[in-house]
């Protein structure tokens, strides 16, 4: 990867679109620590420490810690990637969206318009939901109807801000904007985590023992997570001869590859957002201590074994969703057939797609397996961590999605940047 990022620096035109993408992270993280006005940053930051395992704890680490603090870009990337998830979703689900997607270029340009103006209507939802639950827990400096209207206008902007730096990186820039803007984010986490993870080394054995075991399975998950990324499953397809006028056409062999993790971290993400419901009802209804209620949601708290079993099951169920609405086996079938193409031994149509789903089904429950290895783990060592008072090591909630992102950017954006020199190695013979 080093090497990479050495020899597209060395190219100019490459150079300056690292230069760009450098900038606009640093333009965002700067975004990130600028205050909105008539919020108590230090007492939202207080209410945060004290409720861990919430969904706002996970907002939290998307946002780079922004959203703790109350600062400009506190809701982050969330109702843009919301916005395109559901986008996706209604692109499947309403035939003239998925016409609209179909015509090409021109298409893909309004379906991102009305991306857009669905990001400004989360955005705004998302704000006022913000600006209401700082209210109730009294971290206003002003609770007057001109407070609340600069402080939903500052987080519609920021979040209108954050959408355009992200299309600028993709138009002028390296990698996918938004994909870079959540990278920037979970790394800036990086030095609290060290820090927190240092504190605990000087408190005894049990916090140096905890760092050590955090490391080594860091390390190996890493490892893990660029395995599972890169492999896949290589379907051989063949393509039939036929004879147009003089010449011959077809007759070639080729692969249909199917990725052993199709759905990347999207059934985590879902996952953490269901299970993550009941700590943020405990947040906001702070029931007795003791109490049945109290108990009841203590059992989805992030320390909770309860929470590891069932968030376990929930990331498969969601690996086989994720997968139906974004994989029509079908479609390959019939594109397959009309393009004269087969898979040696499967007749076409019918049974290609039959042949297709069960081998799909298959990768889905391993690469799910693996996804959910990599996703428990560390809330596994999370519950030790608490167990022993180890506060550093405790942190390690959301560590498993947080390490497929940063992996996941990191191969995308290598890989991006190898077809660019290849692109331009090759331009002489064109």
């Amino acid at each position: 990867m080093f090497k990479t990022l050495k020899n597209a620096w060395a190219i100019p035109e490459l150079r300056k679109k690292l230069i760009f993408t450098i900038v606009i992270i640093i333009l965002y993280r700067f975004g990130a620590v600028v205050p909105v006005p008539f919020v108590s940053s230090e007492m939202l930051e207080a209410i945060f420490a004290a409720n861990s395992g919430s969904i706002f704890s996970y907002l939290n680490i998307l946002s780079g810690n922004a959203f703790s603090q109350a600062t400009l870009f506190a809701l982050s990337i969330s109702p843009y990637i919301t916005a395109s998830i559901v986008m996706q979703l209604l692109t499947i689900a309403i035939p003239a969206l998925e016409k609209m997607q179909k015509e090409g270029e021109e298409g893909r340009k309004k379906i991102t318009q009305i991306t857009r103006y669905v990001t400004v209507g989360l955005g705004l939802i998302t704000a006022y939901g913000y600006y209401a639950w700082m209210r109730s827990a009294n971290v206003l400096t002003d609770n007057s109807f001109f407070a609340g209207v600069v402080i939903v206008s500052c987080y519609v902007a920021g979040a209108s801000l954050i959408m355009w730096l992200g299309e600028k990186i993709n138009e002028y820039g390296i990698g996918n904007g938004i994909s870079m803007i959540l990278f920037a984010n979970i790394i800036s986490g990086m030095p609290t985590f060290i820090q927190n993870m240092i504190n605990d080394v000087t408190n005894g054995i049990s916090g140096i023992i905890f760092a050590i075991v955090t490391v080594i399975v860091g390390v190996g998950l890493l490892a893990f997570i660029v395995f599972m990324s890169e492999s896949e499953r290589r379907l051989q397809i063949q393509y039939a001869k036929k004879v147009v006028g003089r010449k011959m056409y077809g007759g070639q062999n080729s692969v249909l590859p199917i990725k052993l993790n199709m759905s990347g971290v999207m059934p985590i993400i879902f996952a953490n957002s269901i299970l993550a419901i009941p700590s943020t009802i405990k947040m906001f209804t702070n029931p007795t201590e003791g109490s049945f209620w109290a108990r009841f949601l203590g059992f989805f708290e992030s320390t909770s074994w309860f929470y590891v079993i069932l968030f376990f099951i929930m990331i498969i169920a969601f690996a086989y969703f994720y997968i139906s609405i974004s994989f029509n086996p079908v479609e390959v079938a019939n594109n397959l057939k009309k393009n004269g193409g087969f898979i040696p031994g499967i007749r076409p149509g019918k049974p290609t797609s039959d042949y297709i789903t069960k081998i799909l089904n298959k990768i889905i429950l391993i690469g799910a397996l693996c996804l959910s290895v990599v996703a428990i783990l560390p809330l596994i060592i999370n519950i030790i961590a608490t167990a022993f008072n180890a506060t550093g090591i405790g942190s390690l909630a959301f560590g498993g999605t947080s390490i497929i992102i940063v992996v996941g950017v990191a191969l995308e954006t290598v890989r991006e940047l190898e077809t660019q020199m290849t692109m331009r190695n090759y331009k002489g013979f064109l």
